[in-house]
C-alpha cells in the first residue's frame, strides 16, 4: 500500500468531489456490482470491478472500455480506498498516465454529500 500511495496521487474526499464534472475527468468505480446497487454510486463512473480491471483497460480484450482509450485523469473508488489506490496503480503500470485515488472512498464521498445515485433495490 505504501508504494502504491509513493505512485499515486490521492485526492481528499472534498478535492475529489470539487473535481465532479469537470471536463477531463473520469471517475472509475472499482467496486463489486454487489456494492454498488447496495450503496449506490457516483453518477457517470464508469463500473470496473476491481477483478476485472486489467481486462475492461486493455483495448486488445474483448472487455475493453471505451473511456478508458481516452485521454482523462481517471479517478479510481472503492468503499474505503484501499482497492482503489491498488486499481489506480496498476492502471499506471498499464499505461494510463493521469490517475488518482479518492481518499477515503465511496463511504467518504458519501458522508461528505458527494453526488450520489441509488442505491437501487436488489431483486
Amino acid at each position: 500500500m505504501s508504494e502504491a500511495a509513493e505512485e499515486v496521487n490521492t485526492y481528499s474526499t472534498t478535492d475529489a468531489i470539487e473535481r465532479f464534472g469537470e471536463d477531463g475527468v473520469t471517475f472509475v468505480d472499482v467496486r463489486d456490482t454487489s456494492e454498488s446497487l447496495e450503496h449506490g454510486e457516483i453518477p457517470g463512473a464508469v463500473h470496473a470491478p476491481r477483478g476485472m480491471l486489467e481486462f475492461h483497460i486493455d483495448p486488445e480484450s474483448p472487455y475493453f472500455i471505451s473511456e478508458f482509450g481516452d485521454d482523462s485523469e481517471f479517478v479510481f473508488v472503492c468503499a474505503i480506498g484501499s482497492r482503489s489506490l491498488l486499481a489506480a496503480q496498476r492502471a499506471k503500470e498499464m499505461g494510463l498516465d493521469r490517475v488518482a485515488n479518492v481518499e477515503g472512498g465511496f463511504n467518504a464521498w458519501r458522508e461528505a454529500g458527494g453526488a450520489i445515485d441509488g442505491p437501487r433495490p436488489t431483486m
